[in-house]
């Protein structure tokens, strides 16, 4: 069929059909989007699973058990705080692929970074599982799909690491066995994580020292200023370390569910090392406890789940026994010992099984491969606007130059 318009009127309309489309196609990604914010607001998930990153052994348990074949492990106070608020623990394993990251995010609601004592700059470690988790989370947030990160001490230190690039932005500092009260910040209560906190926590938290500090590393807000995350970062409270060095102590993201505390609220309710100055008075356990629900009250808004309990029994941490590691002078009084690599390359089918009944996963739309700015497939976006321009120069270009 012959279309009787000039080249240029003709290639004016194409231009615009093709730009109508893409408009058409970005309006429905961000109406996609804001439904299913709108559905993860309403969505109560009364089954939450959480995973709980492992970490290379340190310094001291390699001497202790380096021989009977462990390589990572996971402090058991860490799974008691998650169970304790009602939710499941999976642990995730380092030195995998990145595919196997985003597998098990699919199936968990959120992310625990525990603190320890590791090195960011070792390869195919804590941090660099770490890089997998904290890029992937982005990519699921943006896509509407609510998925919260956690990360206490070492992991609130590798959540900024994380946000800027991989700059070491720590300072030295000195808060080793330091039980401290919070210096809230003036518009702490603008914060979603104190913005519900009850009033009786909130006067603990700030009158009371029963937050237990145990690092030698500082994040402060020059540095955060520094590294130019103030922009995207809440601070909502400080304090001093021995030397009264200020240091950030809570912080979260302004756009994405993710979360960091220097302080160990876990140690308040599950550890009992003696002389290291962490607080068991009933005011530091209601404290931190409430750290414990509000998590997991963000995990209940993802709708991940396993495709059933015979899967997620595979997984859970009740499959591994904690080892009584306070005895050989740990500051853990349990941990769970992990060993022996799990994936072979990108074959990680003895942590996971990455297909569903003998079918391949489909790739998540706007995660693998190039993507347009709308976060559909590139050449999905082409084919989709060859064919509607074909559709409306043969079928209403015609008329309009009739």
């Amino acid at each position: 069929m012959a279309i009787s318009v000039s080249s240029g009127r003709g290639a004016m309309q194409l231009c615009l059909v093709v730009v109508v489309a893409v408009l058409a196609a970005v309006d429905a990604k961000q109406l996609l989007v804001q439904r299913q914010k709108a559905a993860s607001k309403a969505l109560v998930n009364d089954k939450p699973v959480v995973g709980i990153l492992s970490q290379e052994l340190s310094y001291l348990m390699t001497q202790n058990y380096g021989d009977q074949g462990y390589d990572s492990y996971i402090a058991a106070s860490y799974v008691k705080f998650v169970e304790g608020a009602g939710a499941r623990v999976v642990p995730i394993w380092i030195n995998q692929p990145p595919e196997y990251y985003e597998e098990m995010m699919s199936y968990v609601n959120g992310i625990l970074f525990p603190g320890g004592a590791t090195w960011f700059n070792q390869s195919n470690g804590y941090a660099d599982a770490g890089r997998h988790i904290y890029d992937h989370a982005i990519r699921l947030n943006d896509n509407g799909d609510y998925f919260p990160l956690w990360g206490t001490c070492l992991g609130f230190e590798l959540l900024t690491y994380l946000a800027a690039n991989g700059a070491e932005h720590r300072a030295h500092c000195s808060s080793s066995s330091q039980a401290l009260p919070l210096n809230f910040k003036n518009d702490f209560r603008d914060s979603r994580l104190f913005g519900k906190a009850p009033k009786e926590v909130i006067d603990i938290l700030s009158r009371e020292p029963v937050t237990a500090n145990f690092h030698q590393f500082c994040v402060t807000e020059a540095n955060l200023t520094a590294y130019g995350l103030d922009d995207t970062w809440r601070v909502m409270s400080v304090d001093r370390d021995w030397n009264g060095m200020e240091f950030i102590s809570t912080i979260e993201h302004k756009t994405y569910p993710f979360y960091g505390i220097q302080f160990h609220p876990e140690k308040n309710i599950y550890e009992w090392i003696s002389n290291k100055n962490i607080s068991h008075t009933a005011n530091a356990v209601q404290a931190a406890q409430y750290f414990a629900d509000f998590f997991i009250g963000e995990t209940r808004r993802s709708d991940h789940q396993f495709r059933d309990e015979a899967q997620i029994d595979q997984h859970v941490i009740y499959n591994y026994q904690p080892v009584f590691t306070g005895l050989k002078r740990s500051s853990f009084e349990q941990c769970y010992m992990f060993g022996g690599k799990r994936c072979d390359g990108s074959n990680c089918t003895s942590v996971i099984d990455l297909s569903i009944d003998g079918e391949e996963e489909e790739e998540e739309e706007g995660v693998g491969g190039g993507s347009s700015a709308a976060g559909i497939p590139l050449a999905s976006t082409t084919c989709m606007l060859t064919i509607v321009s074909l559709h409306l120069l043969l079928h209403i270009l015609p008329r309009l130059s009739a």
